[in-house]
């Protein structure tokens, strides 16, 4: 994919966003987009190893803000020709096959231990808590005013042998860590 169709792609979940009215539909819709934001990091980062037939997986950890709104944003979706599933966890030792890993907020407090846990691995590890990449975490979603916009720790994706293209840094926030994962 293009740059081009990759910003216009953006714009398109950003204009999204900005139709929110009340809270209730603010929430849903906010996670209706982070959702298709995890989707698309998909499509823009590549994984070490050779191809296998194996499920793509998005992860949970914790409690899951998405409810029904992840799986059917990838019902049906494919990436690099693999069945796309969503599984959920409630403890970092039960996480196994993970591609994408979604930590929630309710983790906040164990995000240490999760990110150490998985330090070296080829998972993108995704949250939408304050300051999450200067802790280690790659991809943080934030909301500025009506917009779901990205950070990205290039030093914390690079540990984990993951590649992410050029198109993506550009729309991203680049930031570096402050408190390094031992």
């Amino acid at each position: 994919m293009s740059a081009r169709a990759l910003y216009f792609l953006i714009l398109v979940v950003a204009a999204i966003s900005c139709v929110l009215s009340d809270e209730a539909t603010a929430a849903t819709s906010e996670h209706e987009v982070k959702a298709a934001f995890m989707y698309n990091f998909s499509r823009f980062v590549q994984w070490p190893g050779p191809e296998t037939d194996k499920p793509f997986t998005i992860g949970v950890i914790g409690k899951d803000p998405f409810g029904p709104v992840l799986d059917e944003a990838v019902q049906g979706k494919r990436v690099n020709g693999r069945e796309l599933v969503v599984r959920r966890f409630s403890r970092i030792e039960s996480v196994v096959g993970c591609n994408i890993l979604f930590v929630a907020s309710s983790e906040e407090n164990n995000l240490e231990r999760i990110l150490h846990a998985l330090r070296g691995m080829p998972v993108l590890t995704i949250g939408e808590m304050n300051q999450f990449g200067e802790r280690g975490g790659m991809i943080n979603l934030i909301t500025q005013g009506n917009r779901i916009r990205f950070e990205i720790n290039v030093e914390a994706i690079e540990r984990g042998g993951l590649k992410v293209s050029s198109d993506l840094l550009r729309l991203a926030k680049i930031v570096t860590e402050s408190q390094p994962v031992k």
